[in-house]
């Protein structure tokens, strides 16, 4: 087990738990103690959670989203499998809105590299767009990012998206079940993939398979509005029935 997947299980543990001892994450992890240690520090540093003498407890409430530093670190293999999937669903000369979140950041480095023009809603995605230019054409709207995520939202960001139409929006999701449709943990957030849903000719949802089967708090669309669902290979069978008797189609990668 390497540092990331160490970490990625170590917050997942204190995060169902409420907290963790270090001796108990120790055991899970087969970690040494003073490694252990090491990665609460870390943790701590990312606002993963909060450190105590002997372990560590989580900061968020019940449904509150980790922060981006930590899931940028999880499913790393399945987000680029799924960014892969997406891009082959994007023709050369389309119009792309991508959503905010990890996911998307990795769809982002391969639709740089594309004949496309794509609208970004989060600061880390722009920069991507920014920092190697490529053939893609680069629209950035306006919004006020969200503190530690950099997810464009607010009036600003709303209009940017009322003003224009796309060929395909591409979200990413908090949770998504055939019955609750997918779901995000921000209001703010929600309003904006709102809009974009209602501004694309079509909608992608790309997620890993972690997301589906939960319901988080703000809800954005029924699972009948999304066209096409991408996900990893370890997604329930039951929830991908489910979502393709709601008329979604599903692909796993």
């Amino acid at each position: 087990m390497n540092t990331a997947e160490r970490h990625t299980l170590i917050a997942q543990a204190v995060r169902d738990a409420g907290s963790a001892t270090v001796l108990e994450l120790a055991e899970l992890t087969g970690a040494s103690e003073m490694t252990i240690r090491r990665d609460l520090d870390a943790l701590a540093a990312q606002g993963a959670l909060e450190r105590f003498r002997g372990g560590a407890r989580t900061l968020l409430l019940r449904g509150e989203e980790p922060p981006f530093a930590l899931r940028a670190r999880e499913a790393v293999d399945a987000k680029r499998r799924i960014a892969v999937a997406v891009c082959d669903l994007v023709a050369d000369g389309e119009t792309v809105l991508l959503d905010s979140g990890t996911t998307c950041v990795e769809i982002a480095r391969l639709l740089r590299e594309r004949p496309v023009t794509v609208m970004p809603l989060s600061l880390p995605a722009v920069h991507v767009f920014g920092d190697t230019p490529g053939p893609a054409t680069l629209l950035v709207p306006g919004g006020q990012p969200r503190t530690g995520e950099g997810a464009l939202t607010g009036p600003l960001a709303l209009a940017s998206i009322s003003a224009l139409r796309f060929d395909t929006a591409v979200l990413g999701c908090c949770g998504l079940t055939a019955a609750d449709g997918l779901t995000a943990y921000d209001l703010d957030d929600a309003t904006v993939k709102k809009a974009a849903t209602a501004a694309a000719r079509r909608t992608i949802a790309a997620t890993d398979s972690g997301k589906l089967g939960r319901t988080a708090f703000a809800h954005v669309a029924p699972a009948g509005l999304l066209h096409t669902l991408v996900t990893d290979t370890a997604a329930p069978a039951d929830e991908i029935t489910a979502l393709e008797a709601a008329g979604t189609t599903v692909i796993t990668a």
